[in-house]
């Protein structure tokens, strides 16, 4: 059972105290992530992102260093089933008026710009 609000389960060991060398990233590496997420970022942007993605990484390496042994794997934390409802064939839009607004169509759909280059 949890303690308090923001304690860990008494099942869940204590952190290990070898503390890893903290992640740091350097400006090309952050540069490469802006990349990846087609990010246009600025010099100071890049600094600041530097420090906030190492933090990030600095937890998730606490996180990897806690002993989870005595805790079995779960998929979901809560019992829960799935809540459907019935699956009944309802009256639908006609095509014509689905795509009565629609700024651009091709016979019965939608017709958009390419997103790929």
């Amino acid at each position: 059972m949890a303690g308090a609000c923001g304690e860990l389960p008494s099942e869940i060991a204590t952190l290990d105290t070898e503390r890893a060398e903290p992640v740091r990233l350097s400006r090309d590496q952050v540069l490469h992530i802006a990349e990846l997420a087609k990010l246009g970022i600025t010099e100071a942007e890049t600094e600041l992102f530097a420090e906030q993605l190492s933090e990030i990484l600095d937890y998730a390496e606490m996180l990897n260093r806690l002993d989870t042994d005595a805790i079995p794997p779960t998929a979901q934390a809560i019992g829960r089933t799935n809540v459907m409802r019935a699956d009944r064939v309802e009256p639908s839009l006609s095509p014509d008026e689905v795509l009565a607004n629609a700024p651009r169509r091709k016979d019965d759909m939608f017709e958009v710009q390419p997103i790929l280059d």
